[in-house]
Formats: C-alpha cells, structure tokens, sequence
C-alpha cells in the first residue's frame, strides 16, 4: 500500500494516469462516504479511515492468493484495527468539544433532565447510564473485531475445504463470492467507524 501510494502520487497531472485514476476514484469514494454521514468537515479525517479501509480490503484479499492467508482472518489484528479506532474516535470527540463537553455522552438521557429532577435522580440514574455507556462503547470494539474475522476467516476455511475436494473448480465459486464479501465487510467497518467519529464530533460542530 505504501508503495502504490508513492507511485500514485509522484507525478501528479492534470490528465491522470490509470494508477492516479485509480487513487483519485478511492479517494472521491472515501469522500462521498464521510461526507454522507458525517459533513464535508469530516474530510480531515480520511487519514484514518482512508488507511484503514485499503487496509482491511487488501488483507481481506490476499488470502484468495494461493499460498496467503488474510491477516484479517487473525482476530488479533481485527482487534488492532477495531482498537485503534475505538481510541482514534475518543480521541477525536475530546479534541472536538473538551474533555468535559466529551464525557456528557457517558450521560446519555440524563444531561437532558430538568435540574430539579436531576437533582432528585441524578445519583442514581447517573452510574447507572455511564455502566450502560461504557458496557455500549466496549461492545463496539468487540462487534468490529469479531464481524469481520469471522466472515473472512469462514470464507477462508471453506475456500481451503473446497480446494482439498476439487481443486480446480470447487473453489472458483466460493472465490467470487469471497471477493464480493472482502469489499462488503471493508464498507461496513470503515461505515461504522465514520459513524462513530461522527457520533463523537457531532456536538461539538453543531455548537460551532
């Protein structure tokens, strides 16, 4: 990826060579999709979800190369990945609105109350929403990492199985199948990390 990136943007020019309408097509594609969800304010973060989307979809791949295994049939690395934005997104919401702006989503509907009923419930309501929030923003890292290395590792596993059988024309199917899987399961991880940068932001942009 590394590579591809510095021969893509080497020699930039105004009529494209195919690996710069390459580049140019992933990256409107990256575009259209943080502009979707999260606004044309949220291009500055294409960095991240740029780097991890390539990523996920070349690991995804490589394991249709006889001889490699998709690193992302590894749940280590699922949970490298689904880590870093779980951090990245905190990251993003605290630098957006400060820590304490930041820390009222661990609120949930409390914030929201009248003072006088705050008063009245607050401490019992309180621990009570930021349990549930901390258990909901755990959970998050536990469903990107588990998705993905679960779809990728089965259709690793059943490609393998299929080539033992027959090695020729079993596999090929299941092949095409597990290519349309690799792109469907980058979209949705990358899809779900913009949407929480977006719920992490949000707030912050409204104000502004």
């Amino acid at each position: 990826l590394t590579i591809s990136s510095v021969l893509c943007t080497r020699r930039l020019q105004a009529v494209p060579s195919p690996l710069q309408n390459v580049l140019e097509v992933t990256v409107e594609a990256f575009h259209g999709l943080i502009d979707s969800i999260i606004g044309h304010h949220g291009r500055k973060y294409l960095p991240l979800l740029g780097a991890v989307g390539l990523f996920i979809l070349v690991a995804n791949l490589l394991g249709l190369i006889p001889g490699f295994k998709s690193p992302t049939a590894n749940i280590n690395t699922t949970a490298a990945l689904a880590l870093t934005v779980f951090v990245a997104y905190h990251y993003f919401g605290v630098r957006e609105q400060g820590a304490l702006t930041y820390a009222k989503h661990f609120l949930g509907p409390v914030g929201a109350l009248p003072k006088a009923l705050l008063i009245i419930m607050g401490p019992v309501l309180v621990p009570v929403f930021i349990l549930v929030e901390v258990i909901g923003h755990c959970a998050r890292v536990l469903s990107l990492s588990i998705r993905l290395f679960g779809n990728i590792f089965g259709e690793d596993a059943v490609i393998l199985f299929l080539f033992f059988l027959a090695p020729l024309i079993a596999p090929l199917p299941m092949m095409g199948l597990a290519i349309f899987t690799s792109f469907v399961q980058t979209l949705v991880f990358v899809m779900l990390s913009t949407i929480y940068i977006a719920g992490a932001v949000e707030h912050g942009h409204e104000e502004h």
